[in-house]
């Protein structure tokens, strides 16, 4: 006996079924289901190689805001953006590069926060301004971005293109704050006679201030007044100058 012949057997093996007219008809729910699966299959995306980066460096990013630098981990990324450990690593230089361009993109937006700040011409004085800068600096809603500074010290020490992404992300604040004190000066409201130097003293206090927040040391009102009344000092502005402007209250 053949398999898969004519005649009676080959009938019997697709049932008929009583349609609503009464009439019979082959059961094509297979083939129907089939070609209904296919219909309803989701088209797979192919992303082009730039898009693939972008995904990956936002959740890099989101990575680090919410759980830290640290936290950016070849599985962590993948994860985050949705695809696989191998794709990940096949579109990023190295996990070190990409951990350090992750660090720039998250520091920067910071920076250029506080830059627009102290360009605002709701300030009347530069000493305004610069209380203005020093107070959203070690801000407690930044505390993401503290930390993302604190573990880049860490990791710096072990990952040279971070420690190279950590000092022109701090050279790049003290020229900031540089320039703002250098303001004063020429405005004649501060009287010191290396700027620079200052800056880097400011940014330094800054960087410890924000570590101290991260482990809740001391209150936010005696940090912003004791940085306050630091910096009045060392930009030889008469005393008060600073102090004088918190809308906090001092200690």
């Amino acid at each position: 006996m053949s398999r898969g012949g004519g005649g009676e057997g080959a009938r019997a093996a697709t049932p008929a079924v009583r349609t609503s007219d009464g009439s019979g008809s082959a059961d094509s729910s297979g083939a129907s289901g089939a070609a209904s699966g296919a219909e309803n299959k989701v088209p797979r995306v192919r992303r082009s190689p730039t898009e693939r980066r972008a995904q990956i460096a936002l959740a890099a990013e989101a990575i680090a805001k919410e759980e830290g630098l640290d936290a950016v981990t070849l599985r962590a990324v993948a994860g985050r953006a949705g695809m696989t450990p191998a794709l990940v690593a096949h579109h990023s230089e190295s996990m070190d590069a990409l951990v350090a361009t992750t660090f720039t993109a998250v520091v920067s937006v910071e920076l250029a926060e506080m830059q627009e700040l102290a360009r605002s011409d709701e300030h009347a004085s530069v000493a305004e301004a610069l209380v203005a800068v020093l107070d959203g600096s070690i801000d407690v809603t930044r505390a993401d971005v503290d930390l993302v500074w604190v573990h880049a010290w860490a990791l710096g020490a072990r990952n040279p293109l971070l420690a190279q992404a950590v000092r022109e992300q701090s050279d790049a604040w003290r020229e900031f704050l540089t320039t703002l004190i250098q303001r004063g000066v020429a405005a004649g409201e501060f009287a010191c006679a290396d700027p620079r130097s200052v800056a880097a003293q400011v940014l330094s206090m800054i960087d410890g201030l924000n570590a101290h927040l991260l482990v809740s040391w001391q209150e936010s009102d005696q940090r912003l007044f004791l940085l306050a009344r630091s910096v009045e000092a060392l930009v030889e502005a008469p005393q008060g100058t600073l102090t004088s402007l918190l809308h906090r209250g001092g200690v």
